[in-house]
């Protein structure tokens, strides 16, 4: 054999080997085949499922090197841990240290969630749990469902879950979960390693860690029902994929099915009744904020210290009473860079009691007197030179500067809606108002007409207007007020307003009707909302009717809640009332309007189960991207021209 024939038997040889090396698949050029399988745990002490278990320490170890992603919200122990536990990764192991002391015969589980991937390529593990008893035996029932807030059905991320075998109401605020769960970036939960028995079952947007309710502040959610773990044998079909586009096989696979599996719960906030003062503030001169957490119909009643408190204010207030603004009337107060004075108020106590409280307040203005005159002093100088200049000029000018004018918002729009008003909003209260400069006029067969309108105040605000009129569809209006027509408590007047709108044509618009069913509730509200997820209309229904008119052709969703104490807004609930939120729904499907069209819609707000009601499109909580394996192999062997079947 000649030299030249022994190298190309060599490297035949070579070529050969290469071909049926790493399971049968053809050579290596461009770096071999990838790693793209998860970690594995090939042992642990004490063992996964050990019984009769004693230490507080937990050690997993892995067939290579691993790491731990934000074990703090997604690793979760059951039963809860007071003291939280350390856990940490190294190498190829895990290290689990529980603080708090074991249980007798208690079933422990630590939830992983899909934390942990190998440290090299984030090839995930997949959702694993650990499990181990103190007693004889195991636990192995679950429990899921999922946990939506109340007030608009999104998932809730991150939300406790747990279940009690106490079935009286005062446990959840006395005694803290038997066994946890979080929620996922859907709001689904699974509490895992339960024993046989009755529940009940909650949810705890938990602040301070003890696991049971016992502040205002914390998001919950409670039912009476009461709920038995069970399980039976299942099937269910696993998809075998030979690339991301072709299906290899489809196998049917047995399970466990654990029931109940489709819990329900609607989170909310109670009301913060507790009040306290939590901050004034003077950011412009003629006004102080007073703050509250929660509102009281019995205003603070002010004593000045340094000056007289007596009609020096004009008081605004919101609707709840807990925001108060004191307008400051007299100029000279306003030129007074500090107002002492002592305000007394109702607050709660540590028994949540109302009582009386006074404090001392000294409201400094944010920007002092002496840099507010300096700034009108340069505005006046530069408005006398720009006289001085015209005057050279012989151009018009003036010898006495002008007032600073009021610059109320005006909220109208060239093209108008029948069913919309105009509102002002003042920048300050009013001393004056004469609607007798104001104006709205009609175009009819190019003349135009005064047209019918009133002008009041918006109810509970102090600085808001509202002009009411019948906008007649597809007629030109002009709405005009005269200078002068406003003035403010120091003076200060309006220029003249015009702005001239069209109200559209009744073919410019589409009508919806919506039937409604499966809540025998009367008092149903139901909402327009657009594909940005924004409220555009609300209407009562009338007879399980809700009717919307002058709809802007698109495409909308809706929403609805029983309003049960017809005060015509969404409520939240109340635990020791024992009281759940008002009802709300989502209708699962787009609706699209269109002009001169005239929908009608059927909505059985029952038909769905709330968890699958409201749209993706307008859901704000997305799901996280669910972790997957790599699966880089099938592109290299499409490249390398042979056949790749991803293992399972």
């Amino acid at each position: 054999m000649t030299q030249r024939h022994f190298l190309t038997l060599v490297l035949m040889l070579l070529l050969v080997t290469a071909f049926f090396g790493g399971c049968a698949r053809m050579g290596q050029p461009d770096g071999g085949w990838y790693d793209d399988t998860p970690p594995k745990v090939i042992g642990s002490s004490p063992e996964d499922k050990g019984t009769n278990v004693t230490s507080k320490k937990v050690t997993i170890y892995f067939d290579e090197y691993i790491k731990l992603e934000d074990a703090t919200n997604k690793v979760i122990v059951s039963p809860p841990q007071l003291e939280m536990p350390e856990i940490k990764a190294s190498g190829k192991k895990i290290v689990v240290e529980l603080k708090d002391t074991l249980k007798e015969n208690t079933t422990y589980t630590i939830d992983f969630s899909d934390a942990i991937s190998d440290n090299n390529e984030n090839n995930p593990m997949g959702n694993y749990t650990f499990t181990f008893s103190t007693g004889e035996q195991i636990d192995t029932m679950e429990v899921s469902g999922y946990v939506l807030e109340a007030s608009n059905l999104e998932p809730m991320k991150g939300v406790m879950v747990g279940l009690y075998d106490d079935m009286a109401d005062s446990a959840f605020k006395k005694k803290p979960m038997l066994r946890v769960s979080r929620t996922d970036s859907r709001g689904k939960f699974v509490i895992k390693g339960v024993a046989p028995g009755t529940y009940r079952i909650y949810a705890l947007k938990d602040a301070d860690g003890d696991y049971c309710f016992n502040q205002k502040s914390e998001m919950i959610a409670f039912t009476h029902a009461t709920y038995e773990p069970s399980c039976k044998p299942d099937m269910r079909q696993d998809t075998i994929w030979r690339d991301s586009l072709h299906i290899a096989n489809i196998k049917q696979v047995k399970f466990t099915h654990f029931y109940p599996d489709d819990i329900v719960l609607l989170a909310f906030q109670e009301i913060q009744t507790d009040r306290y003062l939590l901050k004034t503030e003077r950011n412009e001169p003629e006004r102080i904020g007073v703050y509250f957490s929660y509102g009281n119909g019995q205003l603070p009643v002010i004593q000045g210290l340094n000056f007289e408190a007596d009609s020096a204010f004009v008081i605004e207030t919101n609707e709840k009473c807990d925001s108060i603004v004191y307008w400051l009337r007299d100029t000279t107060l306003v030129n007074q860079d500090t107002l002492r004075f002592s305000m007394q108020y109702e607050m709660t106590d540590t028994l949540g009691q109302l009582v009386s409280q006074t404090d001392t307040i000294e409201a400094l203005a944010k920007t002092p007197y002496e840099k507010r005159l300096k700034e009108r002093m340069k505005e006046y100088e530069k408005w006398q030179k720009d006289q001085e200049k015209k005057k050279k000029r012989e151009e018009a000018y003036d010898s006495i500067m002008p007032p600073h004018f009021l610059e109320p918002k005006y909220t109208v729009s060239s093209s108008m809606d029948p069913d919309k008003e105009v509102f002002i909003e003042m920048p300050r209260p009013l001393a004056r108002c004469d609607t007798s400069a104001i104006h709205l006029y009609a175009q009819h067969d190019s003349l135009w007409y005064n047209a019918n309108f009133e002008f009041r105040p918006v109810k509970g605000s102090l600085r808001k207007y509202e002009l009411i009129a019948e906008w007649r569809p597809g007629i030109e209006y002009s709405f005009e007020i005269d200078s002068l027509a406003f003035e403010d408590i120091y003076g200060n007047p309006t220029k003249s307003y015009r702005q001239g709108l069209r109200v559209k044509t009744m073919d410019e618009y589409s009508s919806l009707l919506i039937s409604l069913s499966g809540v025998e509730d009367s008092a149903i509200i139901v909402q327009l909302i657009d594909k940005n997820g924004k409220f555009v209309k609300e209407v009562k229904a009338r007879g399980q009717v809700a009717e919307f008119f002058y709809v802007i052709p698109g495409t909308y969703y809706l929403s609805a809640y029983v309003d049960a104490n017809g005060n015509g807004r969404w409520d939240t609930g109340d635990y020791d009332a024992d009281r759940q939120a008002e009802a709300v729904y989502y209708y699962p499907k787009a609706i699209e309007c269109k002009a001169k069209w005239d929908v009608t819609q059927s909505w059985n707000l029952t038909a769905e189960p709330r968890n699958r009601q409201k749209p993706e499109a307008i859901t704000k909580q997305k799901a996280d991207k669910e972790k997957k394996l790599k699966d880089r192999n099938a592109e290299r062997a499409r490249k390398l021209g042979i056949e790749y079947v991803k293992d399972k």
